[in-house]
């Protein structure tokens, strides 16, 4: 069950030429691809293109209409091998996944696939989650297409640049046999607009054809002695042919005046995803408009790499002084403009990452202080003796809330089925004290945040097992290593699992089961229990860790039961049986399983019928104030309140109305032998008779307690005006 669903949306990849198509930049993608008559699609989720391949996955039907196969692959090294098929038959073919950390993954295949080069175009479109709205470590893509000389495009972020680079780099990857690299960036993949369409188109050559009609070329295979001319061959024919493509086809592109204006004679060179940002900040600067015409002119690589020498020559040599806005480091591309200004003898001042910021996201306030900076120092007069631009508002009076509203660190859903796992884990380490974690890459990487604190490394995606090697020798505590059941098939199976085993690793392996590969917006995986119409699910991890060797394993089918997984810790970490230890726990991924039953249940009480709906709370009377249950659990629904008591000072906890009812805190409070003040209320809606006449039952008999309760009561016998 997918974060989001395009079935209405996919409808568009239908329309035809002359039509004009409206979306966005994830949509434009895929039915770019489909106008380039592509043969097969694989990929991996992750943000920013997770929704690439939910787009996908929606339009299958479409895409068999079209010949077309598409796969949800195990890996983005599974993905990037299926290229493959491109390299002796003229088959097009796409994969996307995420960046960095996706093209780490298929490097290997990566590597072997632009050394041996291909016949049919191949495109892998790369989601650059780089800047403040990444989940990964800062890096970029463009080092990995240079060490492999795989050509980089980086379009204008719109929907006709996206489009074009589509079709582009399929013409540009058979007219160099190399594969193209056609990097995303998080924002857009979802702008929004529109373009022209055009017919959709069959493959060239169907799968099954080249299936019928095998084809061999000895000289695209990577072994000695085709290798070592692989390298060759980029050079003097690849390189070459890109670089002519790139030249005809207009790829990258000139804005603004041809001529220096009155007040400087400069130039902007910058990559294609910048474009949006450099022109809002030449806008505010009064130097370009909103439809982009601009004082100040540019120079646009929708093609990061190769760079086109004449090119920039050409655009530099009457100028100056030339900034470029290259986001990331190391400045790959200021770099190599220089050693080409050097080697040409041109004299224009080149600046960039200086005064740039040498690393981190260009935001629009550095975009337009780093710009006006330039600008300032090469061409005052463009911006006049004012100290702010033209179009440029005052800064607001903003007071510092640093100290006053306090940080808000990433944490687990409200009834996330993770977070009673390592309340468990914590109550444990209290009993048998600190041990080494190893944590992995997933929803349940949150553990190391307050209030669990739990957690030493991350190393990638199922590692978490892998990471804790090293800590296989005889000593009074095991470790502990964490990894989810994504992860688990994305390849901790065996690199970790199988690993342990191999070597007699006498560590606690623990698989997080939430059934799907929820961290990437709840795509299905092989252990998946929904019934998907196109793909195998309902395969148990606890079957393929005991097929591979695995012995002690425990299956815990309800991770809300914490007394339960304590115990079960507490009997990994103290038994004498030897050989990794499995726990695999397992429950739905609270927000999937909302998705899916929020809307049910609204039906349900639209419609008439009797629903019964939980809710948890705390009883004020009871609650002593000391927040155990806070420390052991950190759920966003359980928070804070003071009475109206004034013999009450500290506050007590409550539950507000985002509670979803999984029983959590209740569970942690008795595991722990905390106070017993959670309860849990039914709340009926559309009643029934017999409902209604026990609601009013319990009424009467709690108004008889109240009163028996109050006539107890202590009384001073005076009334206070």
């Amino acid at each position: 069950m997918a974060e989001r669903s395009f079935a209405k949306e996919v409808q568009q990849l239908r329309i035809g030429e002359g039509q004009e198509f409206r979306g966005e930049g994830i949509l434009a993608v895929t039915k770019a691809l489909l106008e380039c008559g592509v043969g097969y699609v694989g990929g991996y989720q992750g943000a920013p293109i997770s929704h690439l391949m939910d787009v996908l996955a929606d339009a299958q039907d479409i895409l068999a209409e079209l010949g077309v196969h598409f796969e949800a692959s195990a890996s983005e090294a599974t993905a990037a091998a299926t290229l493959a098929a491109s390299v002796h038959y003229p088959i097009r073919g796409a994969v996307t996944f995420k960046s960095t950390v996706g093209t780490n993954v298929a490097s290997d295949a990566l590597a072997n696939l632009a050394s041996g080069g291909v016949t049919g175009g191949a495109l892998i479109i790369v989601g650059e989650d780089y800047g403040e709205g990444a989940s990964i470590m800062q890096e970029r893509s463009h080092a990995f297409a240079m060490k492999s000389q795989i050509w980089l495009l980086d379009p204008r972020p719109n929907l006709e640049m996206i489009v074009k680079s589509v079709r582009e780099g399929f013409d540009l990857s058979e007219a160099s046999n190399t594969p193209v690299m056609l990097e995303m960036r998080i924002r857009a993949c979802h702008v929004h607009g529109r373009f022209q369409a055009r017919d959709n188109r069959k493959p060239e050559m169907a799968l099954a054809e080249a299936l019928e009609n095998p084809q061999r070329d000895l000289s695209r295979i990577v072994l000695p002695p085709a290798s070592f001319q692989h390298e060759k061959e980029k050079i003097d024919k690849r390189w070459p042919a890109a670089v002519k493509f790139i030249r005809e086809r207009g790829l990258n592109e000139f804005f603004g005046p041809k001529e220096a204006k009155k007040g400087g004679n400069v130039g902007i060179v910058l990559q294609g995803g910048m474009y949006n940002g450099v022109i809002r900040a030449l806008q505010r600067l009064g130097l370009a408009d909103i439809r982009g015409n601009t004082d100040v002119p540019l120079y646009v690589l929708n093609v990061t790499y190769p760079l086109i020498d004449e090119e920039f020559l050409a655009f530099a040599k009457d100028k100056d002084a030339v900034l470029v806005i290259e986001e990331g480091q190391p400045n790959h591309i200021e770099q190599a403009f220089g050693a080409m200004l050097h080697k040409a003898g041109i004299e224009t001042k080149l600046r960039g990452k200086d005064p740039f910021p040498m690393a981190g996201e260009y935001t629009g306030a550095v975009m337009l202080s780093s710009i006006r900076e330039f600008l300032r120092d090469h061409a005052g007069s463009l911006l006049g003796d004012k100290d702010r631009a033209p179009n440029e508002p005052e800064a607001p009076l903003v007071p510092d809330l640093s100290k006053a509203v306090p940080p808000r660190p990433p944490g687990f859903c409200t009834g996330c089925p993770e977070r009673p796992i390592f309340a468990a884990m914590k109550m444990v380490q209290e009993e048998l004290g600190e041990h080494h974690v190893a944590a992995d890459i997933g929803c349940h990487l949150f553990s190391i945040m307050p209030p669990f604190d739990i957690g030493s490394s991350t190393m990638g995606y199922g590692l978490g097992p892998a990471s804790a090697s090293a800590f296989n020798v005889e000593a009074k505590k095991r470790p502990i290593a964490v990894m989810g059941d994504g992860g688990f098939w994305h390849n901790g199976l065996s690199s970790g699992v199988t690993n342990a085993v191999f070597n007699k690793h006498d560590g606690v392996i623990l698989i997080v089961d939430n059934y799907y590969s929820a961290a990437t917006g709840g795509q299905d995986i092989p252990s998946s229990r929904a019934f998907n119409r196109s793909r195998s699910t309902k395969h148990p991890i606890t079957d393929a860790v005991k097929g591979v060797g695995a012995t002690w394993v425990r299956h815990i089918d309800r991770t809300y039961d914490v007394t339960k997984m304590r115990d079960t810790f507490r009997e990994a970490l103290t038994t004498s049986e030897k050989g990794p230890k499995i726990i695999v726990a397992s429950s739905e991924c609270m927000l999937n399983r909302q998705r899916r039953e929020r809307p049910k249940l609204a039906k349900a009480i639209a419609g008439g019928e009797r629903s019964v709906k939980p809710r948890f709370g705390v009883d004020e009377d009871v609650c002593t104030g000391d927040h155990a249950c806070m420390r052991l659990s950190g759920c966003p629904s359980l928070s804070v309140k003071r009475l109206d008591d004034p013999l009450r000072d500290d506050p007590v906890a409550s539950i507000d109305q985002s509670c979803v009812a999984c029983g959590n805190c209740g569970e942690v409070a008795d595991a722990a032998i905390l106070c017993p003040s959670f309860y849990r209320a039914d709340v009926i809606h559309n009643p029934r008779r017999w409902d209604r006449f026990i609601g009013r039952l319990r009424a009467n008999f709690r108004k008889r307690l109240q009163r028996r309760r109050d006539a107890g009561r202590l009384s001073f016998g005076f009334k206070v005006a």
